[in-house]
């Protein structure tokens, strides 16, 4: 049986270059987005023209109960799990005081519930084949928090508990769960810095520069596929910033 690789939020960013390594490997990919650009299509002939691999799309609000019910009903029709990358999140820049509770509640949504909702729907599948990884993205924001960002810091705090305390639950049944925690990556996410902010923030960094979504996509790589003893931990690739 054909065992994917599940990506969330991989139109674009950390998750548009994880696809893309997975299935530059040879690692059958279902790549799932909002993909309000198109992104999931370029995603999806840019990986048919360069590979023999397979990937599948599958466009929705990751959020949402429905859809995730949709997206491993539509996994299991046309195979199994091999990993999970839980990428989709959003950010949200300001003052607490003038966040108002739908941003709260859509930002929870998109960087947490989604998390819950693929969890739990991946767990019966590894048990089915007897192991599974899953590697979830977080934020050095989620070790130290960063002003006018408590929300995005927060979700971030909760992606790494939720990530070790699903790891003790699920280590008996050969489940790994590990987190990356990134600093500064040049992504759209990090667009809004202007040219002066960007170097600012670059001269704080001790390597000297953004990392890439390739970096990043590398780590994600290496921690689904590799490690058997790996697990319960969130591991940061900031180039020794914090």
């Amino acid at each position: 049986m054909k065992e994917y690789v599940l990506i969330t939020g991989a139109s674009r960013g950390i998750g548009r270059a994880a696809a893309l390594s997975f299935a530059r490997a040879g690692y059958p990919v279902l790549a799932t987005a909002r993909n309000t650009d198109g992104g999931l299509d370029t995603l999806r002939k840019i990986i048919a023209a360069e590979t023999d691999t397979e990937c599948l799309t599958l466009a929705g609000d990751i959020g949402s109960e429905s859809f995730t019910d949709k997206l491993f009903s539509f996994l299991s029709s046309h195979g199994g799990l091999k990993a999970l990358i839980n990428n989709a999140g959003i950010s949200h820049i300001g003052l607490l005081q003038d966040m108002t509770l739908g941003q709260w509640e859509n930002l929870f949504r998109t960087n947490i519930t989604s998390m819950f909702l693929t969890c739990r729907a991946a767990i019966p599948l590894f048990l089915a084949r007897g192991e599974g990884s899953i590697v979830n993205v977080s934020s050095v924001w989620g070790l130290s928090g960063a002003s006018c960002e408590t929300a995005y810091s927060a979700s971030k705090g909760a992606v790494n508990t939720f990530t070790r305390a699903l790891a003790k639950e699920l280590a008996p049944s050969h489940i790994r769960v590990n987190a990356a925690a990134f600093g500064v990556i040049d992504t759209e996410m990090n667009s809004f810095l202007s040219p002066d902010e960007r170097q600012s923030l670059t001269d704080e960094i001790p390597e000297g520069r953004f990392g890439s979504a390739e970096e990043a996509a590398g780590l994600l790589m290496d921690l689904a596929l590799h490690h058997p003893y790996l697990t319960g931990q969130v591991i940061t690739m900031d180039g020794g910033w914090l």
